[in-house]
């Protein structure tokens, strides 16, 4: 043990004797790390923040199919499906969206229902008569609105209706909420225009998990023209728009990854005249080629380990204490509604892994590869070069 921490601490000496070289290397090779680490984290935060905001969620989710496109469902199929066993609940939904043509801002608008109970408010009540509402926190702000104020909206009729803001809310995500705006089921369902007798969506319960693909199968024939959406295929399709995502931002960024690339090249290459001279003269003063590669390769573990320790707390930092400003522009979409983002701090121990692995290794190897060719020549050709 005394024997390797020597050697350790001569590599630690060696480092230092070409300071400027091998800060930059941890520079460019840190920027790396941070970049990846920022997308991976930053993806699996979401992911995992959708994935609790599902869990309120209905089991199935149907909808009503015309040529490829989603239109209004006859509320009274949902008696019909609320008679199959274990199905214990079906709701009618009323949703939409609506364009604010001043803040350019495109709004949700939902009918409130029993879905709302997992939404807690920051202040005020729900809707109880067609001239309340209550609102999201970028809503709110957006029209500078709080309980007791007023907001303005544009319906289906391309009519301005004026609403009294009763409440205010707030959730364990505002990606649930921030652009929302919640009225009576029966006011929204006249807001956007459906017609009588017309839901958006059916929202179904279903009493046994096991049971949801066998209510979405019987759903679909007795009514050939509906779409049962299980809650599962939601997530399956957050987590591939999300991983679409992270590899788009993974490819803005290939810059960075190509420098590191061209770095670890140069690396594996060969060495510098004044590297192959140094291992020269410590095997002339009695170093074996075991020796010369531990010391190679605790160079490459000391360098590799230091960027990627800089670059996964650069990335953390980003992405858990400032919001990933670089990144959420990629993510937010259409919507200027979207919120601010604060991640919940979560990493997993695989993905660190993972990343290390990834980045650690090839380095390391790079580092150690083209010293066993000097390692294994002799000295006095090794220093005359």
């Amino acid at each position: 043990m005394r024997r390797h921490l020597k050697i350790l601490d001569f590599a630690l000496a060696s480092l230092q004797r070409r300071p400027f070289k091998n800060w930059a290397i941890i520079a460019v090779y840190a920027f790396t790390v941070a970049v990846v680490a920022s997308v991976l984290f930053l993806t699996q935060s979401i992911r995992r923040e959708a994935a609790q905001l599902f869990v309120g969620a209905p089991e199935l989710t149907v909808q009503r199919m015309v040529g490829g496109r989603h239109v209004p469902i006859d509320i009274g199929v949902g008696e019909t499906i609320a008679a199959f066993p274990s199905v214990v609940g079906v709701e009618p939904r009323f949703w939409g969206y609506t364009y604010d043509a001043v803040t350019e801002s495109t709004i949700t608008i939902m009918g409130a229902g029993p879905g709302m109970a997992t939404i807690d408010l920051v202040e005020g009540r729900l809707p109880t008569r067609p001239t309340e509402s209550a609102i999201g926190a970028g809503v709110a702000a957006m029209w500078g609105a709080e309980v007791g104020g007023e907001v303005i909206l544009v319906d289906a009729a391309t009519t301005g209706v004026l609403y009294e803001v009763v409440g205010t809310f707030e959730s364990p995500s505002d990606i649930l909420t921030n652009d929302l705006v919640v009225m009576t089921a029966e006011e929204a369902a006249l807001f956007l225009g459906l017609p009588e007798g017309k839901a958006t969506d059916l929202a179904v319960r279903v009493a046994n998990d096991n049971e949801i693909d066998t209510i979405a199968a019987k759903v679909k024939r007795a009514f050939p023209d509906s779409r049962p959406i299980t809650r599962s295929e939601v997530l399956r399709t957050y987590d591939a728009v999300f991983h679409w995502r992270s590899g788009m931002m993974l490819a803005v960024f290939s810059g960075g990854l190509i420098a590191f690339v061209i770095l670890a090249w140069d690396k594996a290459t060969g060495l510098s005249a004044e590297e192959r001279r140094e291992i020269g003269i410590l095997k002339a003063v009695g170093w074996d080629t075991g020796d010369v590669l531990e010391l190679k390769m605790w160079e490459g573990v000391v360098i590799s380990s230091t960027s990627l320790i800089l670059g996964l707390i650069t990335a953390m930092v980003h992405v858990f204490v400032l919001g990933a400003p670089l990144l959420t522009p990629m993510l937010r979409g259409w919507s200027v509604l979207f919120p601010e983002l604060h991640p919940t701090p979560h990493v997993d121990p695989y993905l660190l892994f993972a990343i290390g692995f990834l980045t650690v290794v090839p380095y390391v190897a790079a580092t150690v590869a083209p010293s066993w060719k000097a390692a294994v020549t002799d000295p006095d050709e090794v220093v005359r070069g």
